[in-house]
């Protein structure tokens, strides 16, 4: 882990003075997460959904921007149901917000009853394998947290097929079935008119009839905006909770919600004709004048994001301007080119910013040849977390909750 000095001997116009957190967490990168903003987003998505309920999104910790942060700054805005991917995921969303609706997407897994009904979480059940296993441990145990059924209808990853939810359908009507919702998820809702959409919609809107007064979800960021008939009862947003656009073939109208910065390790002037990095793929065809920066893909900033000498990587924003990666990203640093700024505008223990002030989430994965939630939930754990906003919590500013234990 690169090490900078104590927070206290930074200078106090020092933009990293008031992010890096307590005297002990000295880093060379600060994560900034804005708490308001989710919130903004949320309550933006749940207008948009009304009058269907909006629920929460939270697995890979909160797409990597910490849940315990998130789930109290969305629980106090008025959110009350939650997913997650794991069961372990679902013990840590548990402490911070004890009164939520927590479903576990990734269903009931062989022998964990007891973690279910101990964190009291519910999981979304995607097979009649799980389902006879969650209704034997329903009888031993006399749980009666409920579950969710997953209904594939063209995803073709977990879910039961249609058939077989139609087969289980009667035991709606015998009473005391246990399950609390229906759900389906779309495969394409990025794309506003792919004919997909429409007919998963369908296919879910006919299995979901039969179960008959159980709340059904189709619709997760994107899905949301297809329109009204997506919606159903509950919607569940992820990504776009981050700032991630759910509708990549129009603006964003999501707020941003990360920055990230990290300092540069030195400065160093490059001859004409001399190469920088792994590789000398990159040739300097000027006198250049190069920061080196302490990030690299060991932190999340993907290898794909460098440079050669055809063909153009991303872009930092250093001294307010932006500037192009030279050359290829290493593990833990990365090559700017700063030529063009004025003399001394960049200095060792300067910042670069990586993400914010217009270099968004989405945009770094267009250089990385990803998408938005990959770049959020690959940022390494060598940055310190700083969180902002009226929404947030005592310590949340500090430090990020500590990590579940396995």
């Amino acid at each position: 882990m690169n090490v900078v000095p104590s927070p206290k001997s930074i200078a106090p116009e020092s933009p990293v003075a008031a992010a890096a957190g307590p005297a002990e967490t000295a880093a060379t990168g600060v994560l900034s997460i804005d708490l308001d903003a989710i919130v903004a987003n949320w309550r933006k998505l749940e207008k948009t959904a009304v009058p269907s309920e909006c629920a929460g999104v939270v697995k890979a910790d909160a797409y990597g921007c910490g849940v315990g942060p998130v789930a109290r700054a969305l629980s106090s805005a008025g959110c009350k149901t939650f997913f997650v991917a794991t069961l372990d995921e679902a013990r840590a969303l548990r402490a911070a917000a004890p009164a939520a609706v927590i479903y576990v997407l990734d269903g009931f897994l062989p022998n964990c009853g007891d973690g279910y009904a101990e964190f009291d979480c519910k999981p979304v059940i995607g097979s009649l394998d799980e389902l006879a296993e969650w209704d034997s441990f329903c009888r031993r145990s006399f749980w009666k947290g409920g579950a969710a059924i997953h209904i594939d209808t063209g995803m073709n990853r977990l879910g039961l097929g249609i058939a077989e939810a139609e087969g289980i359908v009667p035991r709606i009507t015998a009473g005391d079935h246990g399950i609390t919702l229906v759900i389906s998820h779309l495969a394409c809702a990025e794309t506003l008119n792919h004919p997909l959409n429409a007919r998963q919609a369908t296919h879910f809107r006919a299995v979901a009839s039969g179960f008959s007064g159980v709340p059904a979800s189709l619709s997760a960021s994107s899905g949301i905006y297809l329109g009204q008939q997506f919606h159903f009862d509950l919607v569940r947003p992820g990504a776009a909770l981050y700032g991630i656009n759910p509708t990549p073939e129009a603006d964003n109208p999501m707020q941003p919600v990360v920055t990230l910065k990290s300092r540069i390790l030195q400065v160093r002037d490059v001859a004409r004709g001399d190469t920088v990095g792994y590789g000398a793929t990159w040739t300097a065809r000027r006198p250049t004048r190069i920061a080196v920066v302490a990030a690299g893909y060991a932190d999340g900033y993907f290898r794909a994001a460098g440079s050669s000498d055809g063909t153009r990587g991303a872009e930092v924003i250093i001294a307010g301007q932006r500037c192009p990666v030279a050359g290829r990203i290493s593990m833990d640093l990365l090559a700017v080119d700063i030529t063009d700024l004025a003399p001394n505008a960049a200095r060792r223990g300067h910042i670069a910013t990586l993400i914010g002030d217009g270099i968004t989430v989405d945009e770094l994965a267009h250089h990385f040849g990803s998408i938005g939630y990959e770049v959020l939930t690959s940022l390494g754990k060598r940055y310190a977390r700083h969180y902002t906003g009226a929404a947030t919590a005592p310590g949340d500013a500090a430090q990020p909750d500590a990590p579940a234990k396995t």
